[in-house]
């Protein structure tokens, strides 16, 4: 009874103010219905489920242990977007333990509230960024998550004449939404409760992860953390390791479980210098035979993986579907490399095509000139940043980037390049109505000396010279500006149109 009264009296403050109430006043009317727990704990039964958001951020914040654990089990919604909430507020561990304990509590029991309508608990920080603010529904983006669900069709019964039907346990699994960074050698608190709680409800709770990124962590607590994820749901995997080859080889397994997966980076894959040849060419093998249970793959980056060079395409003669990004940075390849790559069949419809870092001085470049040919009607952006690629290889190029009609933003800073072909360059490119960004190097002529300092008054000069062609050719919105690595610190010096320096140029 006093449940109902209180409840009865807080709601009727409520209608008082109008459902629009300004939210201070709200905020007090929840303090005011927390100051007895229990009694705001008998109120939530009837209590209008608009009210529901701001009294759940009351108690997170107040630390309201209990109220939170039965406000979980009569969410009335389909979404609790718990990690939103606990991005504005830092999350006490009890806190976040009573909300997974009272999700808990809701899994155990064998017919749920009558109210109960949630489905997935979001634990992502920047997932549903207005739902605590703009609770009312009000908004587009909050609607789905305000509104009742369609009630469940009942499932078919078998009827023994004269049995009583009962009612029927409702026991869907709940997902968990959250995004895993395994960097540590030991996990925090909060996520080793999750993962407690995941492993306990396996049938009932499951948890899913669309972004997954690894960097330093054994690979034995690796393994365990994803025996309780449920791997279809990564879209986004990150290995970002200083790995044997050896060691990814004990994790492609669970790749392939991915098959959902669009995004796939690794990075720092290396061999030992005395592996046996057939135990390298097993463990390539492993990884790239994973790559045919990826039908949804959209991008790949391989990042200073030692392996590479001719076997460019062991690795992608493996894909099922056509990428959208390739990026091959800071690796070493082979001629043949660059002659399969430009005739893979994975790579025609490219939007994104990366290759920094990777040497090509010494390289035949007409198999890259092909592969530019190719993706002309999709290709957008171009990085060809400290490849090595000089003045005759860049050249040849020019006539297969004049082409690339979608191409918005080409980047080869770092190559030893004349102001001559600069120059060739905004010609065959001025015609690109899309182009709207190029990152050039400082060409030769602003050098002082062979150790690479330069000479920021001819830096200038040359700058001001494609400016004025860039005006010329009726293209002055197009921005071209300069960045160099330091020769001395390795931090690039940007020109557009005045220089941002590094502190080697700073006087002292």
């Amino acid at each position: 009874v006093g449940g109902s009264h209180l409840q009865d009296s807080f709601r009727s403050r409520f209608f008082r103010m109008g459902v629009r109430a300004p939210s201070r006043l709200l905020e007090l009317a929840s303090q005011s219905l927390l100051q007895n727990e229990a009694l705001a704990i008998a109120a939530l039964e009837e209590l209008p489920i608009e009210l529901f958001p701001p009294l759940f951020t009351a108690a997170f914040a107040g630390r309201h242990t209990q109220a939170l654990k039965a406000m979980v089990q009569a969410w009335p919604f389909p979404c609790l977007p718990l990690g939103a909430l606990m991005k504005d507020h830092q999350p006490h561990l009890e806190t976040f333990q009573a909300a997974l304990d009272g999700l808990d509590i809701l899994l155990a029991q064998e017919v749920r509230p009558r109210r109960w309508k949630l489905q997935v608990l979001d634990l992502r920080r920047n997932a549903h960024q207005d739902f605590w603010t703009v609770w009312s529904g009000i908004k587009a983006s909050v609607c789905s998550l305000l509104e009742p669900e369609p009630a469940q069709p009942m499932q078919k019964r078998r009827r023994v004449e004269g049995s009583k039907a009962g009612p029927r346990p409702a026991r869907a699994p709940v997902e968990v939404l959250v995004d895993l960074c395994l960097k540590e050698d030991t996990l925090d608190e909060t996520l080793s409760y999750l993962l407690k709680k995941a492993k306990q409800r396996r049938s009932l709770l499951h948890l899913r992860c669309q972004k997954l990124r690894i960097f330093a962590m054994p690979m034995q607590s690796i393994r365990r953390i994803l025996k309780v994820v449920q791997l279809d749901s990564v879209q986004d995997l990150e290995v970002n390791c200083t790995w044997k080859l050896a060691t990814l080889g004990r994790f492609v397994p669970h790749l392939g479980r991915m098959g959902n997966l669009r995004r796939l980076l690794l990075s720092h894959i290396h061999v030992l210098p005395h592996s046996a040849p057939d135990q390298e060419e097993h463990c390539v093998g492993q990884l790239t035979a994973q790559f045919l249970n990826l039908l949804h793959l959209q991008e790949l980056y391989l990042d200073s993986i030692s392996f590479l060079e001719g076997r460019l395409h062991q690795v992608l003669r493996c894909l099922k579907t056509p990428l959208e990004t390739l990026s091959i940075t800071n690796c070493l390849i082979s001629e043949s490399d660059l002659t399969y790559l430009s005739q893979c069949p994975s790579v025609s419809l490219l939007k994104d095509l990366g290759l920094s870092g990777v040497n090509l001085t010494s390289l035949n470049l007409e198999p890259l000139q092909v592969l530019i040919e190719r993706t002309s009607a999709t290709l957008q952006d171009l990085d060809l940043d400290e490849c090595g690629i000089m003045d005759p290889q860049f050249s040849a190029l020019l006539p297969s980037l004049s082409r690339c009609s979608q191409l918005t933003t080409f980047s080869f800073c770092g190559n030893p390049i004349s102001m001559a072909v600069l120059e060739s360059l905004l010609h065959h490119t001025v015609g690109l109505s899309k182009l709207s960004h190029v990152l050039y190097p400082a060409p030769l002529e602003s050098y002082e000396d062979v150790r690479g300092t330069l000479h920021l008054g001819r830096l200038a000069q040359l700058h001001a010279r494609l400016k004025q062609l860039l005006c010329e050719s009726g293209r002055p919105s197009m921005v071209w500006f300069s960045a160099n690595p330091c020769p001395h610190c390795g931090d690039r010096t940007f020109y557009d149109p005045e220089p941002i320096l590094c502190p080697c140029y700073m006087p002292a």
